[in-house]
Protein backbone atom coordinates (compact mmCIF):
# COMPACT_ATOMS: atom_id res chain seq x y z
CA UNK A 1 0.00 0.00 0.00
CA UNK A 2 2.93 2.28 0.74
CA UNK A 3 2.23 6.09 -0.06
CA UNK A 4 -1.75 4.42 -1.73
CA UNK A 5 -4.17 8.07 -1.24
CA UNK A 6 -1.45 10.20 -0.34
CA UNK A 7 -1.29 14.58 -1.99
CA UNK A 8 1.88 14.43 -3.66
CA UNK A 9 2.54 17.94 -2.18
CA UNK A 10 1.84 17.32 1.40
CA UNK A 11 1.86 13.23 1.73
CA UNK A 12 -1.49 13.68 3.93
CA UNK A 13 -4.37 11.73 3.49
CA UNK A 14 -8.02 14.28 2.60
CA UNK A 15 -10.94 13.31 3.61
CA UNK A 16 -13.11 13.91 0.79
CA UNK A 17 -16.37 12.48 1.67
CA UNK A 18 -18.99 15.90 1.90
CA UNK A 19 -20.04 16.76 5.50
CA UNK A 20 -22.24 18.17 7.40
CA UNK A 21 -25.70 19.89 5.41
CA UNK A 22 -23.66 18.83 2.55
CA UNK A 23 -23.91 15.38 3.07
CA UNK A 24 -27.41 15.04 5.02
CA UNK A 25 -28.30 16.32 1.70
CA UNK A 26 -26.69 14.07 -0.34
CA UNK A 27 -27.98 11.33 1.31
CA UNK A 28 -31.80 12.71 1.20
CA UNK A 29 -31.17 12.67 -2.91
CA UNK A 30 -29.60 9.25 -3.53
CA UNK A 31 -32.20 7.68 -0.92
CA UNK A 32 -35.00 9.52 -3.16
CA UNK A 33 -33.86 7.93 -6.35
CA UNK A 34 -32.86 4.48 -5.28
CA UNK A 35 -37.17 4.96 -3.58
CA UNK A 36 -37.76 6.19 -7.58
CA UNK A 37 -36.35 2.78 -9.17
CA UNK A 38 -37.33 0.57 -7.14
CA UNK A 39 -34.45 0.61 -4.67
CA UNK A 40 -30.33 -0.34 -4.92
CA UNK A 41 -29.86 -3.47 -6.56
CA UNK A 42 -28.81 -6.88 -4.38
CA UNK A 43 -28.05 -9.38 -6.49
CA UNK A 44 -25.81 -12.14 -6.00
CA UNK A 45 -26.08 -11.30 -2.38
CA UNK A 46 -26.98 -12.85 0.96
CA UNK A 47 -28.85 -11.87 4.51
CA UNK A 48 -26.99 -14.11 6.37
CA UNK A 49 -23.38 -12.98 5.95
CA UNK A 50 -22.40 -14.37 9.41
CA UNK A 51 -23.51 -18.10 8.39
CA UNK A 52 -19.68 -19.99 8.81
CA UNK A 53 -17.85 -20.10 5.79
CA UNK A 54 -16.31 -23.29 4.79
CA UNK A 55 -14.28 -25.05 7.09
CA UNK A 56 -12.56 -23.35 9.50
CA UNK A 57 -9.64 -24.79 11.50
CA UNK A 58 -9.87 -25.13 15.55
CA UNK A 59 -7.15 -23.11 16.96
CA UNK A 60 -4.68 -25.61 19.11
CA UNK A 61 -4.83 -22.78 21.69
CA UNK A 62 -5.83 -19.35 22.96
CA UNK A 63 -4.62 -17.01 20.60
CA UNK A 64 -1.30 -15.02 21.28
CA UNK A 65 -1.48 -11.07 20.60
CA UNK A 66 1.26 -11.93 18.03
CA UNK A 67 1.54 -13.60 15.23
CA UNK A 68 4.97 -13.89 13.46
CA UNK A 69 6.42 -12.86 10.48
CA UNK A 70 4.32 -12.74 7.03
CA UNK A 71 2.41 -11.07 4.28
CA UNK A 72 -0.18 -8.85 2.72
CA UNK A 73 -2.07 -9.83 0.24
CA UNK A 74 -2.64 -7.05 -2.23
CA UNK A 75 -4.69 -6.58 -5.80
CA UNK A 76 -3.43 -9.96 -7.45
CA UNK A 77 -2.49 -13.02 -5.23
CA UNK A 78 -2.29 -16.48 -5.47
CA UNK A 79 -5.92 -17.27 -4.94
CA UNK A 80 -6.67 -17.01 -8.90
CA UNK A 81 -4.82 -18.17 -11.45
CA UNK A 82 -3.45 -21.51 -13.48
CA UNK A 83 -4.47 -24.30 -11.56
CA UNK A 84 -0.99 -25.66 -12.14
CA UNK A 85 0.65 -21.91 -10.31
CA UNK A 86 -1.84 -21.57 -7.90
CA UNK A 87 -0.95 -24.88 -6.63
CA UNK A 88 2.43 -24.22 -6.60
CA UNK A 89 2.33 -21.50 -4.40
CA UNK A 90 0.21 -23.20 -1.73
CA UNK A 91 2.83 -25.80 -1.24
CA UNK A 92 5.72 -23.25 -1.34
CA UNK A 93 3.53 -21.21 1.98
CA UNK A 94 2.61 -24.59 3.41
CA UNK A 95 6.76 -25.04 3.51
CA UNK A 96 6.29 -22.58 6.71
CA UNK A 97 3.18 -24.06 8.41
CA UNK A 98 1.30 -21.03 10.53
CA UNK A 99 3.07 -18.27 7.84
CA UNK A 100 0.95 -15.07 8.81
CA UNK A 101 -1.42 -13.71 6.05
CA UNK A 102 -2.78 -10.69 6.16
CA UNK A 103 -6.51 -9.67 3.92
CA UNK A 104 -8.33 -6.51 3.73
CA UNK A 105 -12.36 -6.98 3.72
CA UNK A 106 -12.53 -4.49 0.98
CA UNK A 107 -10.10 -3.59 -1.73
CA UNK A 108 -6.79 -5.06 -2.24
CA UNK A 109 -8.29 -8.48 -3.76
CA UNK A 110 -11.59 -8.19 -1.58
CA UNK A 111 -15.17 -7.06 -3.20
CA UNK A 112 -17.75 -4.65 -1.32
CA UNK A 113 -18.72 -6.89 1.82
CA UNK A 114 -21.44 -5.23 2.09
CA UNK A 115 -23.46 -3.23 -0.86
CA UNK A 116 -26.51 -2.42 0.54
CA UNK A 117 -26.79 -2.29 4.70
CA UNK A 118 -28.07 -5.78 5.71
CA UNK A 119 -27.13 -7.86 2.09
CA UNK A 120 -23.54 -9.51 2.24
CA UNK A 121 -21.05 -10.65 -1.11
CA UNK A 122 -17.90 -11.63 0.82
CA UNK A 123 -17.32 -14.15 -2.14
CA UNK A 124 -13.91 -12.64 -2.71
CA UNK A 125 -13.27 -12.81 0.52
CA UNK A 126 -13.99 -15.78 0.92
CA UNK A 127 -11.36 -17.27 -1.78
CA UNK A 128 -8.54 -15.44 -0.15
CA UNK A 129 -9.24 -16.90 3.39
CA UNK A 130 -9.90 -20.38 1.42
CA UNK A 131 -6.16 -19.63 0.11
CA UNK A 132 -4.99 -18.78 3.99
CA UNK A 133 -6.35 -21.89 5.22
CA UNK A 134 -5.72 -24.23 1.90
CA UNK A 135 -1.54 -23.44 2.04
CA UNK A 136 -1.80 -23.64 6.25
CA UNK A 137 -1.21 -20.07 7.17
CA UNK A 138 -2.49 -17.95 10.37
CA UNK A 139 -5.07 -15.73 8.99
CA UNK A 140 -4.67 -12.23 9.89
CA UNK A 141 -8.02 -9.61 8.75
CA UNK A 142 -7.62 -5.80 8.21
CA UNK A 143 -11.03 -3.96 8.77
CA UNK A 144 -10.40 -1.70 5.75
CA UNK A 145 -11.75 -0.09 3.81
CA UNK A 146 -15.88 0.75 4.26
CA UNK A 147 -18.99 0.51 1.84
CA UNK A 148 -20.00 3.47 -0.24
CA UNK A 149 -23.30 3.89 1.85
CA UNK A 150 -21.11 4.43 4.72
CA UNK A 151 -19.45 7.32 3.49
CA UNK A 152 -21.86 9.63 1.88
CA UNK A 153 -21.65 7.13 -1.58
CA UNK A 154 -24.51 5.17 -3.27
CA UNK A 155 -25.67 1.99 -2.15
CA UNK A 156 -26.03 -1.57 -4.63
CA UNK A 157 -24.01 -4.30 -6.07
CA UNK A 158 -23.48 -1.89 -9.40
CA UNK A 159 -22.43 1.06 -7.19
CA UNK A 160 -19.80 0.55 -5.72
CA UNK A 161 -16.67 3.59 -6.70
CA UNK A 162 -13.38 1.68 -6.96
CA UNK A 163 -11.44 4.93 -7.74
CA UNK A 164 -8.62 5.29 -4.74
CA UNK A 165 -10.19 8.58 -3.35
CA UNK A 166 -13.47 7.21 -2.68
CA UNK A 167 -12.17 3.36 -1.55
CA UNK A 168 -9.53 5.32 1.17
CA UNK A 169 -12.81 7.44 2.74
CA UNK A 170 -13.77 6.89 6.09
CA UNK A 171 -17.07 6.24 7.39
CA UNK A 172 -19.07 9.05 8.42
CA UNK A 173 -19.34 9.02 12.27
CA UNK A 174 -22.80 8.16 11.88
CA UNK A 175 -22.24 5.17 10.35
CA UNK A 176 -19.21 4.12 12.80
CA UNK A 177 -21.65 1.54 14.42
CA UNK A 178 -22.78 -0.21 10.99
CA UNK A 179 -18.80 -0.92 10.40
CA UNK A 180 -18.39 -2.11 13.43
CA UNK A 181 -21.29 -4.21 12.84
CA UNK A 182 -20.02 -5.67 9.56
CA UNK A 183 -17.34 -6.52 11.56
CA UNK A 184 -18.78 -8.21 14.14
CA UNK A 185 -20.35 -10.29 11.29
CA UNK A 186 -16.62 -10.62 9.82
CA UNK A 187 -16.03 -12.18 12.48
CA UNK A 188 -18.71 -14.60 12.88
CA UNK A 189 -18.46 -15.61 9.07
CA UNK A 190 -14.55 -16.98 9.64
CA UNK A 191 -14.30 -18.13 13.32
CA UNK A 192 -10.69 -19.27 12.59
CA UNK A 193 -9.32 -15.72 12.22
CA UNK A 194 -8.36 -13.90 15.78
CA UNK A 195 -6.82 -11.41 14.82
CA UNK A 196 -8.06 -8.18 13.82
CA UNK A 197 -6.38 -5.04 12.91
CA UNK A 198 -8.57 -1.81 12.66
CA UNK A 199 -8.61 0.39 9.96
CA UNK A 200 -5.67 1.44 7.37
CA UNK A 201 -3.29 4.46 7.47
CA UNK A 202 -6.24 6.74 9.31
CA UNK A 203 -7.51 7.34 5.82
CA UNK A 204 -9.92 9.73 5.76
CA UNK A 205 -9.32 10.98 9.42
CA UNK A 206 -7.11 13.77 7.65
CA UNK A 207 -8.96 17.43 9.74
CA UNK A 208 -8.05 19.92 7.30
CA UNK A 209 -9.36 22.92 9.24
CA UNK A 210 -6.56 21.80 11.91
CA UNK A 211 -4.07 20.57 9.89
CA UNK A 212 -3.80 17.40 12.16
CA UNK A 213 -5.18 14.05 11.95
CA UNK A 214 -8.79 13.71 13.33
CA UNK A 215 -7.39 11.17 16.13
CA UNK A 216 -10.66 11.86 17.83
CA UNK A 217 -12.92 10.31 15.09
CA UNK A 218 -10.57 7.20 14.63
CA UNK A 219 -10.38 6.75 18.04
CA UNK A 220 -14.42 6.57 17.82
CA UNK A 221 -14.06 4.23 15.12
CA UNK A 222 -11.87 1.48 16.71
CA UNK A 223 -13.87 1.38 20.36
CA UNK A 224 -17.28 0.57 18.50
CA UNK A 225 -14.79 -2.19 16.71
CA UNK A 226 -13.00 -3.18 19.41
CA UNK A 227 -16.34 -4.08 21.38
CA UNK A 228 -18.34 -5.32 18.97
CA UNK A 229 -15.25 -7.82 17.86
CA UNK A 230 -14.92 -8.74 21.78
CA UNK A 231 -18.88 -9.45 22.49
CA UNK A 232 -18.35 -12.18 19.09
CA UNK A 233 -15.47 -14.05 20.98
CA UNK A 234 -13.82 -12.04 23.96
CA UNK A 235 -10.07 -14.21 23.33
CA UNK A 236 -10.42 -12.69 19.68
CA UNK A 237 -7.10 -9.93 19.19
CA UNK A 238 -7.76 -6.59 18.24
CA UNK A 239 -5.37 -3.97 17.60
CA UNK A 240 -4.27 -0.16 15.66
CA UNK A 241 -4.20 2.50 15.05
CA UNK A 242 -2.34 1.35 12.31
CA UNK A 243 -0.47 4.90 11.82
CA UNK A 244 1.96 5.72 9.40
CA UNK A 245 4.77 6.73 10.99
CA UNK A 246 6.52 9.43 9.28
CA UNK A 247 9.53 10.99 9.36
CA UNK A 248 10.27 14.51 7.88
CA UNK A 249 13.55 16.76 7.80
CA UNK A 250 14.88 18.19 11.27
CA UNK A 251 14.16 21.49 10.07
CA UNK A 252 10.60 20.67 9.09
CA UNK A 253 7.68 22.91 10.96
CA UNK A 254 5.81 19.59 12.34
CA UNK A 255 9.49 18.09 13.28
CA UNK A 256 9.90 16.40 16.70
CA UNK A 257 12.34 17.27 18.84
CA UNK A 258 12.69 14.11 21.14
CA UNK A 259 12.00 11.46 18.20
CA UNK A 260 14.63 11.93 16.30
CA UNK A 261 18.11 10.66 14.98
CA UNK A 262 20.72 10.44 11.29
CA UNK A 263 17.50 9.19 9.87
CA UNK A 264 15.52 12.31 9.79
CA UNK A 265 12.69 13.59 12.94
CA UNK A 266 9.59 12.09 13.62
CA UNK A 267 6.45 14.16 12.27
CA UNK A 268 5.09 15.56 15.95
CA UNK A 269 1.47 15.24 14.43
CA UNK A 270 1.45 11.15 13.95
CA UNK A 271 3.04 11.29 17.27
CA UNK A 272 0.20 13.01 18.67
CA UNK A 273 -2.44 11.41 17.08
CA UNK A 274 -1.01 7.87 18.39
CA UNK A 275 -0.40 9.27 22.26
CA UNK A 276 -4.43 10.50 21.48
CA UNK A 277 -5.51 6.71 20.78
CA UNK A 278 -3.38 5.30 23.41
CA UNK A 279 -5.06 7.21 25.97
CA UNK A 280 -8.67 6.60 24.96
CA UNK A 281 -8.62 3.23 23.56
CA UNK A 282 -11.41 0.98 25.05
CA UNK A 283 -8.40 -1.45 24.63
CA UNK A 284 -5.65 -3.25 22.65
CA UNK A 285 -4.34 -6.73 22.57
CA UNK A 286 -0.94 -5.25 20.26
CA UNK A 287 -0.36 -2.19 18.56
CA UNK A 288 -0.11 -1.75 14.67
CA UNK A 289 1.79 0.97 13.21
CA UNK A 290 3.17 1.58 9.76
CA UNK A 291 6.02 3.27 7.68
CA UNK A 292 9.30 3.58 6.00
CA UNK A 293 12.99 4.39 6.59
CA UNK A 294 12.78 7.52 4.14
CA UNK A 295 11.59 10.71 5.09
CA UNK A 296 8.09 12.15 3.92
CA UNK A 297 10.47 13.66 0.74
CA UNK A 298 11.40 9.92 0.06
CA UNK A 299 14.83 11.07 1.61
CA UNK A 300 17.05 7.52 2.46
CA UNK A 301 19.61 9.40 5.90
CA UNK A 302 22.16 9.00 5.60
CA UNK A 303 21.93 5.85 3.28
CA UNK A 304 19.37 3.31 2.54
CA UNK A 305 21.07 1.22 5.13
CA UNK A 306 21.63 3.21 8.36
CA UNK A 307 17.98 4.87 7.16
CA UNK A 308 16.32 1.78 8.82
CA UNK A 309 17.15 2.34 12.47
CA UNK A 310 14.64 4.55 12.08
CA UNK A 311 12.73 1.63 12.39
CA UNK A 312 14.26 1.11 15.30
CA UNK A 313 13.67 4.07 17.19
CA UNK A 314 10.07 4.06 16.41
CA UNK A 315 9.45 0.77 17.59
CA UNK A 316 11.52 1.24 20.97
CA UNK A 317 9.32 4.66 21.24
CA UNK A 318 5.78 2.98 20.86
CA UNK A 319 6.64 0.27 23.19
CA UNK A 320 7.64 3.03 25.88
CA UNK A 321 4.04 4.62 25.25
CA UNK A 322 2.33 1.67 25.45
CA UNK A 323 4.57 -0.29 27.95
CA UNK A 324 5.21 -3.18 26.48
CA UNK A 325 2.18 -4.10 24.05
CA UNK A 326 2.97 -6.40 21.32
CA UNK A 327 4.05 -4.66 18.06
CA UNK A 328 3.08 -5.39 15.09
CA UNK A 329 4.22 -3.43 11.44
CA UNK A 330 1.53 -3.65 9.20
CA UNK A 331 3.72 -2.33 6.15
CA UNK A 332 7.28 -1.35 6.36
CA UNK A 333 9.03 0.30 3.58
CA UNK A 334 12.80 0.46 2.57
CA UNK A 335 12.92 1.33 -1.10
CA UNK A 336 10.75 5.01 -1.90
CA UNK A 337 8.31 4.34 -4.89
CA UNK A 338 8.03 6.44 -7.94
CA UNK A 339 5.07 8.38 -9.28
CA UNK A 340 3.10 5.47 -9.27
CA UNK A 341 4.20 4.03 -6.12
CA UNK A 342 5.84 1.34 -7.67
CA UNK A 343 9.56 0.05 -6.75
CA UNK A 344 11.52 -1.38 -9.47
CA UNK A 345 14.22 0.46 -9.14
CA UNK A 346 17.00 -1.70 -7.43
CA UNK A 347 18.12 -5.10 -8.57
CA UNK A 348 16.83 -7.86 -6.31
CA UNK A 349 19.86 -8.73 -4.27
CA UNK A 350 19.89 -5.02 -3.14
CA UNK A 351 16.26 -4.82 -2.28
CA UNK A 352 16.57 -8.14 -0.59
CA UNK A 353 19.61 -6.75 1.49
CA UNK A 354 17.79 -3.50 2.56
CA UNK A 355 14.37 -5.55 3.52
CA UNK A 356 16.39 -7.89 5.76
CA UNK A 357 18.14 -4.85 7.35
CA UNK A 358 14.74 -3.18 7.76
CA UNK A 359 13.49 -6.46 9.34
CA UNK A 360 16.70 -6.64 11.59
CA UNK A 361 15.94 -3.03 12.60
CA UNK A 362 12.41 -3.76 13.61
CA UNK A 363 13.20 -6.64 15.93
CA UNK A 364 15.70 -4.26 17.68
CA UNK A 365 13.15 -1.66 18.19
CA UNK A 366 11.06 -4.56 20.07
CA UNK A 367 8.39 -5.98 17.35
CA UNK A 368 7.65 -9.50 17.12
CA UNK A 369 4.84 -9.87 14.18
CA UNK A 370 5.27 -7.86 11.05
CA UNK A 371 3.88 -8.16 7.29
CA UNK A 372 5.66 -7.66 3.87
CA UNK A 373 3.06 -6.04 1.29
CA UNK A 374 3.39 -8.23 -1.58
CA UNK A 375 3.11 -5.90 -4.54
CA UNK A 376 2.17 -9.07 -7.07
CA UNK A 377 1.36 -8.58 -10.81
CA UNK A 378 -1.43 -9.94 -12.41
CA UNK A 379 0.73 -11.18 -15.68
CA UNK A 380 4.45 -11.29 -16.62
CA UNK A 381 7.79 -14.09 -15.75
CA UNK A 382 8.85 -11.13 -13.06
CA UNK A 383 7.90 -9.10 -10.23
CA UNK A 384 10.62 -6.38 -8.64
CA UNK A 385 10.25 -7.80 -5.06
CA UNK A 386 7.60 -10.07 -5.01
CA UNK A 387 7.56 -13.60 -3.16
CA UNK A 388 6.59 -15.31 -6.19
CA UNK A 389 6.01 -15.26 -9.76
CA UNK A 390 2.47 -13.85 -11.28
CA UNK A 391 -0.05 -17.23 -11.46
CA UNK A 392 -1.74 -16.40 -14.63
CA UNK A 393 0.21 -19.22 -16.61
CA UNK A 394 0.84 -23.02 -15.32
CA UNK A 395 4.79 -22.07 -15.49
CA UNK A 396 3.61 -19.16 -12.31
CA UNK A 397 3.71 -19.47 -9.19
CA UNK A 398 7.51 -19.88 -8.75
CA UNK A 399 9.42 -18.42 -5.74
CA UNK A 400 11.42 -14.76 -5.67
CA UNK A 401 14.33 -14.31 -3.61
CA UNK A 402 11.70 -12.03 -1.40
CA UNK A 403 9.78 -15.29 -0.49
CA UNK A 404 13.32 -17.02 0.65
CA UNK A 405 13.87 -13.95 3.37
CA UNK A 406 10.08 -13.17 4.76
CA UNK A 407 9.57 -16.78 5.08
CA UNK A 408 12.71 -18.00 6.49
CA UNK A 409 12.89 -14.70 8.57
CA UNK A 410 9.64 -16.19 9.95
CA UNK A 411 10.78 -19.43 10.88
CA UNK A 412 14.07 -18.48 12.89
CA UNK A 413 13.03 -15.80 14.34
CA UNK A 414 9.37 -16.12 15.86
CA UNK A 415 7.62 -14.90 18.30
CA UNK A 416 9.23 -15.17 22.04
CA UNK A 417 12.79 -15.86 20.26
CA UNK A 418 15.53 -14.96 22.54
CA UNK A 419 18.12 -12.83 20.62
CA UNK A 420 22.47 -13.12 21.54
CA UNK A 421 24.84 -11.74 21.07
CA UNK A 422 26.72 -12.08 17.59
CA UNK A 423 30.57 -11.33 17.47
CA UNK A 424 32.11 -9.38 14.17
CA UNK A 425 35.38 -8.68 12.98
CA UNK A 426 36.04 -4.80 13.70
CA UNK A 427 37.06 -3.95 10.26
CA UNK A 428 33.74 -5.57 9.46
CA UNK A 429 31.33 -3.68 11.37
CA UNK A 430 30.85 -1.41 9.16
CA UNK A 431 29.28 -3.07 6.59
CA UNK A 432 27.30 -5.96 7.68
CA UNK A 433 24.59 -5.99 9.95
CA UNK A 434 23.54 -8.92 11.77
CA UNK A 435 21.13 -10.42 14.13
CA UNK A 436 21.36 -13.99 15.87
CA UNK A 437 19.47 -16.39 18.40
CA UNK A 438 20.56 -19.48 20.22
CA UNK A 439 20.32 -21.41 16.79
CA UNK A 440 20.50 -18.94 14.05
CA UNK A 441 22.45 -16.10 12.88
CA UNK A 442 21.57 -13.84 9.95
CA UNK A 443 24.26 -11.70 8.24
CA UNK A 444 23.55 -8.93 5.19
CA UNK A 445 26.34 -7.37 3.38
CA UNK A 446 25.33 -3.70 3.30
CA UNK A 447 28.15 -3.48 0.63
CA UNK A 448 27.73 -3.18 -3.31
CA UNK A 449 31.01 -4.96 -3.51
CA UNK A 450 32.26 -8.35 -2.50
CA UNK A 451 34.08 -9.17 1.15
CA UNK A 452 35.41 -11.70 3.08
CA UNK A 453 33.85 -11.53 6.60
CA UNK A 454 34.03 -12.66 10.06
CA UNK A 455 31.13 -13.66 11.49
CA UNK A 456 30.40 -15.68 15.03
CA UNK A 457 34.04 -16.79 14.41
CA UNK A 458 33.49 -17.77 11.55
CA UNK A 459 34.83 -16.35 8.48
CA UNK A 460 33.57 -16.38 4.81
CA UNK A 461 33.32 -14.59 1.41
CA UNK A 462 30.08 -12.83 0.57
CA UNK A 463 28.71 -11.38 -2.63
CA UNK A 464 27.49 -7.61 -2.91
CA UNK A 465 24.39 -7.26 -0.92
CA UNK A 466 24.33 -11.20 0.16
CA UNK A 467 22.38 -12.18 2.79
CA UNK A 468 23.67 -15.04 4.64
CA UNK A 469 22.02 -17.46 7.05
CA UNK A 470 24.96 -19.49 9.29
CA UNK A 471 23.85 -22.40 11.70
CA UNK A 472 25.13 -22.32 15.75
Amino acid sequence: MGRHGWDSQTRRWRLTALLGVGAAALALVVTLVSTLSGGPSTSGTTRDGDRVHGSPATPAAKPEPYVGWGFTHTQYSADEGATAATGRVERLLGRSPGLAQNQHIMGWGADNPEPVKGHYDFGALDRRIDFVRASGGTPVITLCCSPDWMKGGRAGVDKTDWSQAALETAPTPGHYQDFADLAATVARRYPDVKHFIVWNEFKGFWNDAKSRWDYEGYTELYNLVYRALKKVDKDIMVGGPYLVMDSVDPRDENASTTVKGPWGAMDQRVLDAFSYWNSHKAGADFTVVDGSSYTRDDELLPDEFAATDKLTAVGAWVRRQTHGLPLWWAEYYVEPGDANDDRKGWSEPHRVAVQATGMIAMVRGGAESGFYWNPEDRTGTDCAGCLWTPTDGTGGGRARPMEDLVTRFARAFPPGTRYTTVSVAPDDVPGVRVLGSDKTVLVVNTLGRSISAQVDGKRFDMRAYDVRWLDR
